[in-house]
């Protein structure tokens, strides 16, 4: 059964979507769990609320940047 010509275009666009989402989510959850620890550790309640929007603008930030290397590329590619 012969492929069909999409389907590497299929296959690029997954991958990039699941390094979107891998490059967004782990800062949010590393920042999240140490100001969780934190908090314990300190008795407070503040920490994993600004280490979590901490930790989604750095995810922001990489996938940005991610974005507008890739993307930068298909402009000048064509």
């Amino acid at each position: 059964m012969a492929g069909k010509p999409y389907d590497r275009t299929v296959l690029q666009s997954l991958a990039l979507v699941s390094q979107f989402a891998i490059t967004m989510l782990v800062p949010i959850a590393l920042l999240f769990a140490a100001g969780y620890w934190l908090d314990q550790k300190l008795g407070t309640s503040f920490f994993t609320v600004v280490f979590f929007f901490v930790g989604a603008l750095a995810g922001f930030g990489s996938v940005y940047r991610l974005a507008r290397q890739v993307y930068g590329k298909k402009d000048r590619e064509g």
